[in-house]
């Protein structure tokens, strides 16, 4: 049998920064410091809406889930990722490449199924307002956040089989700073490594895409309700609360694209590496700086639970 030539791969290396050797510490240091940004912002939301009594509402339990989702995405990949940034070893044993490609796919699907549901809470805030205590009820708002973090878990389980259960027959350099789905495709060997390919790329996209239509379709029906709002001002108040989640969805969804839907062909390492980065550094960077600077009641809040404890005569 042809396949009794191939030797077992136990381990793989990462060699996405290899072709930035002179950047290496301005990259660690760039994306240490975003990492800590990222972690600090979305404790200090999630420290927020614990604190502040006036923001126990499904909006910001949604949001909370989003910042727990987020800092175990970047906990997954970043960790890692600075280490190896200062290390001449970069290798990583099989199953833990595993484990990391397992928990970034679930908490990055957890992240977009949590986004439509947020899409769904203003949905429901704004064309159904007398409906909204019972719609989502904290029973009901638990069950939908308990849904986003199932399906996130089914679609790591689903991606990580796949792709795992093929034969990676060498070489084991992987062309990329994370165990993702592409490099690894091209170390497999096999008949059905094509197969797995689209079947794992449909299911990705199906997932994203569906999550962005249903976004689309709640924000249609929230700006035809709110167009029926007589006054400006009424208008305004009520599109402001939809401003930071709008805004989280267009850059998630951009970046996501670039991942997903970029078109197939020669890809330099440089190229692929920048544009992880974008996706795995950069969008969970600006995440919390959205919500906090946008959301104009969680940013009093946050004022009111931290500030005011620093500079009281300022509050």
């Amino acid at each position: 049998m042809q396949g009794a030539n191939f030797s077992a791969v136990t381990e793989f290396i990462l060699i996405g920064f290899s072709t930035f050797p002179h950047l290496q510490l301005m990259f660690f240091l760039l994306f240490l410091l975003m990492y800590l940004f990222t972690l600090l912002g979305n404790l200090l939301i999630m420290a927020t809406v614990w604190k502040e009594h006036s923001l126990h509402t499904p909006m910001y339990l949604f949001l909370c889930a989003l910042s727990i989702s987020e800092v175990l995405y970047t906990f997954a990949i970043i960790p890692r990722m600075l280490a190896d940034l200062l290390s001449t070893h970069r290798s990583i044993p099989f199953k833990a490449c595993a484990s990391q490609m397992f928990f970034s796919f679930m908490f990055g699907f957890t992240h977009s199924f949590l986004l439509t549901v947020m899409g769904y809470d203003r949905y429901v805030a704004i064309c159904h307002p007398l409906r909204y205590n019972v719609l989502m009820s904290p029973g009901g708002c638990a069950c939908l956040v308990a849904w986003s973090w199932a399906g996130g878990s089914v679609m790591g389980l689903v991606v990580t089989s796949a792709i795992f259960q093929l034969i990676f027959c060498g070489p084991n350099e992987v062309h990329h700073f994370a165990c993702h789905v592409p490099p690894l495709l091209k170390l497999a060997c096999g008949a059905e490594v094509q197969v797995v390919a689209k079947g794992v790329g449909l299911v990705c996209i199906t997932a994203l895409l569906g999550c962005c239509l249903l976004i689309l379709l709640s924000y249609t029906f929230i700006v035809a309700a709110i167009l029926r709002i007589p006054s400006a001002e009424g208008r305004h108040k009520a599109f402001s609360t939809c401003v930071s989640h709008l805004t989280v969805v267009v850059v998630h969804y951009s970046f996501a694209s670039v991942i997903y839907l970029k078109p197939k062909g020669p890809q330099s390492l440089e190229g692929d590496t920048l544009m992880g980065i974008t996706y795995t550094v950069l969008t969970p960077f600006l995440s919390p700086i959205i919500f906090s600077l946008r959301n104009r009641e969680l940013k009093i809040a946050m004022k009111k639970a931290f500030l005011s404890k620093l500079y009281p005569e300022n509050i």
